[in-house]
């Protein structure tokens, strides 16, 4: 029984690994990072990699992000500690077919865990869900909101274009982001350049980093809302509810 708990051990070690990662993404996009690269460095300081990138001299030297990956590179060292320990345990006593059992078992928790951690649908819940509890706990992510003086569900993010997002290979004409209430404010090149106000015809390419202002629900969709037509009907449904939200909006102050 001990050994088979030891396996169990190994499976909440990673179920805590990925929701610690999750909750530390929503922290680091609450600073203002692209889901994309916070979810990186969030796996990168949890498994204890580490790159050295632009974004991570950006984590370095901002006081709140550092202080997120500070701590998960403290959880992680624990977690591998933990999963290694268990796992000498789990299957050092025991014979070859019960190691075969208990391989099955890890082996078919593990690809369990590994479809939830993929899939959209739990990954936007659950981000909406943690960013709701974090609220204002992580002190001084929002330091930009006071500047900009930003209310309610508004934020500027970053978004960083990848060849599969509906994003790309558009020009904003094309992808009329106003009518969605996003506004475009400026663009980073992956060559290194900088577009301030981009105008209707900036094209977006892979790899190029948007600065966007909108509602903060709104920048998460765009940022998960890929080619096709998913993609298309994704965009129209969002211009009708800013529309709507648009005409209400006008309809209070008339009143």
């Amino acid at each position: 029984m001990p050994t088979w708990l030891a396996l169990i051990t190994v499976l909440v070690v990673v179920v805590v690994s990925l929701i610690v990662t999750r909750v530390a993404t929503v922290a680091l996009m609450q600073t203002g990072m692209s889901r994309h690269v916070a979810r990186f460095q969030a796996r990168s300081a949890l498994s204890g990699t580490g790159f050295t990138t632009g974004e991570s001299e950006s984590v370095v030297n901002h006081p709140v992000r550092r202080r997120v990956i500070g701590t998960l590179m403290l959880v992680g060292s624990a977690g591998l500690v933990t999963a290694v320990g268990s796992l000498a345990l789990s299957f050092g006593a025991a014979n070859t077919d019960e190691r075969l059992r208990r391989g099955a078992v890890l082996l078919a928790g593990l690809s369990l865990l590994l479809i939830v951690a993929n899939s959209r649908w739990v990954d936007r819940r659950l981000s909406r869900l943690i960013g709701r509890l974090l609220g204002d706990r992580v002190s001084g992510a929002r330091d930009y909101a006071r500047l900009l003086d930003l209310s309610g569900d508004y934020a500027v993010n970053e978004l960083l274009v990848e060849s599969e997002d509906w994003v790309a290979e558009r020009t904003l004409g094309q992808l009329r982001l106003d009518e969605e209430g996003v506004i475009v404010l400026g663009v980073h090149r992956s060559s290194g350049g900088y577009v301030g106000v981009p105008a209707g015809d900036t094209r977006l390419h892979p790899q190029d980093t948007l600065i966007l202002y909108g509602q903060q629900s709104r920048l998460e969709e765009l940022d998960e809302r890929g080619q096709g037509n998913e993609g298309a009907a994704a965009a129209s449904e969002a211009r009708a509810e800013h529309a709507a939200e648009a005409e209400a909006s006008g309809a209070d102050e008339a009143a």
